[in-house]
């Protein structure tokens, strides 16, 4: 009868863990304004592959990607916290299951007014905490939710890394057109120079002439070195971001400028939740949900359900006799009575948490939302700039041959010359830096239109 009773009890105990739990962890909703609707782009679709950069058509810059997944350091630490996130999780699963150990001991006894005798003893104890009340489901849910947010801070840190890799290749690129204009303008500014002093000494021209010349040339000379120090330094960002030294970093040269892909009018909403950023913030928002319910469980009893069985015997020989045997089975119940605030600490901090977690979720999005919306009118902007810059440096090329043949015919002075060479090289110029902004706007909506990587993928090469 007794062992009726005992089973019973066991059976309404394992119906209780079957309860339900105290907390239910749900995903933030992702409210964006109607114009991020998910509407096609431009009639279509527009599905970028996890490799976005390759849209630019730029092989020396799919290279240098691949040597990113290799030597990004910042990326590999956040591989190794994905590593202990899993860890983690895998610690708190295994408290769902039973756990059963086996004991073995050898000790010398006195019993009173006896002799001191050897017992030996082997035992196997199993233990099991019943999770009536979700407490061990939601350390399990907190775990799990930390898990996929540490992966969305690693996809995080892989895209920026990656985009910093274009940008900082970009702005590098750049550097290296602008030297090239540069260099141009200075190998036609020293013509200029000695055709002006060739007029000097001719009796054509007067000394202002020459003077003017030589100033237009040294400007020009001054501006390239900068340039030349500006594409020195890039260079040397780039192979930090690679992880290597600046020696070692073999750039291959390049006059194809980068191939700018088509652009929507707005991005869908459900193209905007898949940013690593947005999707790691809601993750939090469920682990500190789950984190609550773990906090409200603590306030409830526990129950577990231990059995042991064993052998304790003073000879050896004899331990596994029928006399030697031990065994209990049975549940038990545990409840905290008085613990000085701390469970009620506990639940305030918990529910603090939430709320921070919710804010950041919500600043996160705006931030998406706001990055988005400047880069999408950043390049429609830019083109109708680019194509009025373009038509300012055809004028200004005019002008500037229009100038120079005046110049030549004697109708103006070589000031008119000098200035004109400035405006047609700072528009040039100008239209080079359109261009550059152009790519790095792109750079910023690619970067929110593209697809997660998979998460075998993520690893840095030699950890997977």
């Amino acid at each position: 009868m007794n062992r009726l009773h005992l089973i019973t009890c066991t059976l309404c105990l394992l119906g209780l863990s079957a309860c339900g739990s105290l907390f239910k962890a749900v995903k933030p909703e992702l409210v964006v304004p109607p114009s991020f609707s998910a509407a096609p782009i431009n009639g279509q679709t527009m599905d970028i592959a996890p490799d976005w950069w390759t849209v630019f058509n730029d092989p020396v810059l799919n290279d240098l990607q691949t040597q990113l997944q290799q030597g990004h350091l910042n990326v590999q630490l956040l591989a190794n916290k994905v590593r202990q996130a899993q860890a983690s999780l895998a610690t708190a699963q295994s408290s769902l299951w039973p756990s059963l150990n086996v004991n073995a001991g050898a000790a010398r006894a006195q019993e009173k007014g006896g002799s001191a005798v050897g017992v030996w003893s082997l035992s196997a104890p199993l233990n099991w905490e019943w999770d009536v009340w979700g407490r061990l489901s939601a350390q399990n849910a907190v775990a799990r939710a930390n898990l996929q947010a540490s992966q969305d801070d690693l996809s995080l840190a892989r895209l920026s890394a990656q985009a910093s890799l274009v940008q900082t290749y970009v702005a590098l690129r750049t550097a290296e057109r602008q030297a090239k204009v540069l260099s141009q303008a200075q190998e036609a500014y020293t013509k200029a120079l000695s055709l002006t002093r060739f007029r000097y000494e001719a009796g054509v021209v007067s000394a202002a002439d020459v003077a003017q010349a030589e100033l237009q040339l040294n400007t020009t000379l001054a501006q390239r070195i900068d340039v030349d120090t500006t594409r020195k330094q890039l260079h040397n960002a780039l192979a930090v971001l690679l992880g290597t030294t600046t020696n070692d970093l073999n750039l291959r040269q390049s006059d194809a400028w980068l191939t700018l892909p088509p652009l929507p009018a707005m991005l869908p909403a459900n193209v905007l939740q898949q940013r690593p950023d947005i999707r790691a913030a809601a993750q939090r928002v469920m682990a500190a949900q789950a984190q609550s319910g773990v906090a409200q469980a603590a306030f409830f009893p526990t129950f577990s359900f231990s059995a042991n069985v064993g052998y304790r015997s003073s000879d050896l020989a004899n331990i596994f006799n029928a006399s030697s045997l031990l065994w209990s089975l049975g549940p038990s119940l545990a409840v905290n009575l008085v613990d000085g605030g701390q469970r009620q600490a506990a639940q305030a901090d918990a529910r603090a948490a939430l709320d921070g977690a919710g804010i950041n979720y919500r600043q996160t999005v705006l931030q998406a939302l706001q990055e988005v919306e400047d880069n999408l009118v950043a390049a429609q902007q830019l083109q109708l700039q680019a194509d009025a810059q373009t038509n300012a440096v055809q004028a200004a090329q005019r002008n500037l041959a229009i100038a120079q043949a005046q110049y030549a015919a004697g109708t103006v002075s070589y000031l008119n010359v000098v200035t004109a060479q400035a405006s047609a090289l700072s528009a040039e110029r100008s239209l080079l830096d359109i261009q550059s902004r152009q790519v790095l706007a792109s750079t910023q909506l690619m970067k929110n239109m593209a697809a997660p990587w998979p998460m075998e993928s993520m690893a840095p090469v030699g950890q997977k």
